[in-house]
């Protein structure tokens, strides 16, 4: 089968055509001089660009919020508690779960306690993350259902958990969710992403953060009819099977969310100096470096891309060394080819940067983070100091060097948003680190692929490239776009030449 869409602006250049057959793209030109096709679909003069590829995202957990308890937009402690009185009257059974909340920006300086929390849900289980997903408070109930969590690190008797402490809560407040419940929720995160023009979505499992059977399914559902495609990872080390899981899945690499360290926000990202807010702690290391070392090495040897969430500068330069350690062993030609990524990066030198090039590894980046957080205001530099938070994220340096990078959101951390992402890039609030505009929109669409080893040799627009393809509704050409920071409504969708959203 074959589809011609025209009257569509491609890049810069108006009234053009793109000839789609067998789901793949077969011809790019004039309108005028077009080949005939089973079906026509008449653009209207909207703008064609390439899909876009969301590198980070956690769709049960993102589907979750879109469809129950999400705290981003709560301005105070009292409005984030009455959020959760008004959902427990309206779910009043089941694990009551929520996300979002930043106790930064609330004028009660403080988090919720689990005894603010008990007072609202009673005695009904109830976990909600913090922004960050790096801690959480939960309720008394909730924490009746975990046997020795008074014993794990990160316990806090305020019902406030970081650490190994909240990773446990975590497992038994998502393990609550029924498969009709994670169905729905998976569902909402396709639906949401196809009407913002993402193509494909990374899906970062690991059993810290979801399960073999939640990503099982999130696979399955996603091949059941057209959508965005799900290209998973799996963040557990290979000598506790996380290799098995990847081939067993048919996964696209091993890590993602393998976690080497935590979050600012929590204070559990690993740094070499300490917190400025916080001077007894400088975060910590979640692993030995000859555990990396092996992880690494397994991953090389078996041809299988690995990933690190990396975020404070101990946890980027101790992975660093890892793979430069397998590098020497096993060759670094070997180490180029499985392009292993680190997810944030946030907090990296000129070194690391340098490190990162020339093992050919990927940084897959979360631009939304320094529009949330950054500048000589924000969070970051609360915690890090002024100094420091103007350092993290440094985009610009990344690309300016060479390093591959893949823009992500980290959804349900930073909403679902591949144009606000790009915009998020080359507005940085550090001056001098945001990137070049067609940089950042490259990062976004062709980054994404490259990052998954799946990109098109020639440019996801060229002659027997996939077609994954978005509609938008601008009289604007691409340029104009990115000069004017817009923010186009997707009209119609490709994955793979599938029709998604739209009707030709």
């Amino acid at each position: 089968m074959s589809l011609l869409l025209t009257g569509v602006t491609v890049g810069d250049a108006a009234d053009r055509a793109v000839h789609v057959v067998d789901g793949a793209v077969a011809w790019v030109g004039p309108a005028a001089d077009a080949p005939r096709a089973d079906r026509t679909w008449d653009g209207g003069g909207a703008l064609l660009t390439p899909a876009f590829v969301d590198a980070h995202v956690h769709a049960t957990a993102t589907g979750l919020a879109l469809t129950g308890l999400a705290l981003h937009g709560a301005d105070s402690l009292r409005s984030a508690l009455a959020a959760v009185a008004a959902h427990v009257a309206a779910h009043p059974t089941g694990t009551v779960l929520g996300t979002g909340w930043d106790e930064t920006v609330w004028p009660e300086g403080r988090a919720i306690t689990r005894h603010d929390l008990d007072a609202v849900v009673g005695d009904r289980p109830a976990y909600l993350a913090r922004v960050d997903v790096h801690s959480a408070t939960v309720s008394t109930a909730l924490l009746d259902r975990i046997p020795g969590i008074t014993d794990l690190p990160g316990y806090g008797a305020d019902g406030q958990l970081r650490l190994d402490a909240h990773h446990a809560a975590r497992q038994v407040a998502y393990g609550s969710v029924d498969p009709v419940q994670r169905a729905t929720a998976q569902r909402a995160t396709f639906d949401a992403a196809a009407d913002l023009g993402i193509g494909c979505v990374h899906e970062m499992a690991g059993p810290e953060v979801s399960s073999a059977e939640d990503l099982a399914g999130l696979l399955r559902i996603a091949g059941e009819a057209p959508g965005p495609q799900v290209l998973g990872w799996w963040g557990e080390l290979a000598e506790r099977g996380g290799l098995d899981v990847v081939a067993e899945l048919g996964l696209a690499g091993a890590g993602g969310d393998l976690f080497c360290d935590g979050a600012f926000g929590s204070h559990t990202a690993a740094l070499s100096t300490p917190y400025a807010d916080r001077p007894d702690t400088s975060g910590a290391l979640r692993f030995d470096t000859g555990q990396l070392v092996e992880h690494v090495r397994a991953c090389t040897a078996a041809g299988v891309q690995a990933g690190f969430h990396v975020i404070g500068d101990a946890a980027v330069d101790q992975v660093l060394a890892a793979v430069a350690a397998v590098a020497e062993q096993l060759g670094r030609d070997a180490v180029r080819a499985c392009r292993h990524r680190l997810e944030h990066v946030e907090m990296v030198s000129p070194d690391a940067v340098e490190t990162l090039r020339s093992l050919g590894m990927v940084a897959s980046v979360q631009p939304a983070f320094d529009a949330a957080w950054g500048g000589d205001a924000g969070m970051y530099a609360e915690r890090l100091g002024v100094e420091r938070a103007l350092g993290c994220n440094p985009l610009a340096d990344l690309s300016d060097a060479g390093v591959a990078i893949a823009l992500g959101s980290d959804a349900p951390v930073t909403p679902l948003d591949p144009w606000g992402g790009v915009h998020a890039a080359v507005d940085h609030r550090t001056p001098g680190a945001g990137m070049r505009p067609f940089d950042a929109y490259d990062a976004a669409t062709h980054g994404g692929w490259y990052a998954a080893r799946a990109e098109h040799a020639q440019g996801p627009l060229a002659v027997g490239a996939p077609a994954h393809l978005a509609l938008w509704a601008t009289d604007l050409t691409l340029s104009g776009v990115l000069a004017q920071r817009a923010r186009p409504t997707c009209t119609g969708l490709l994955v793979a030449g599938d029709v998604v959203r739209g009707a030709p």
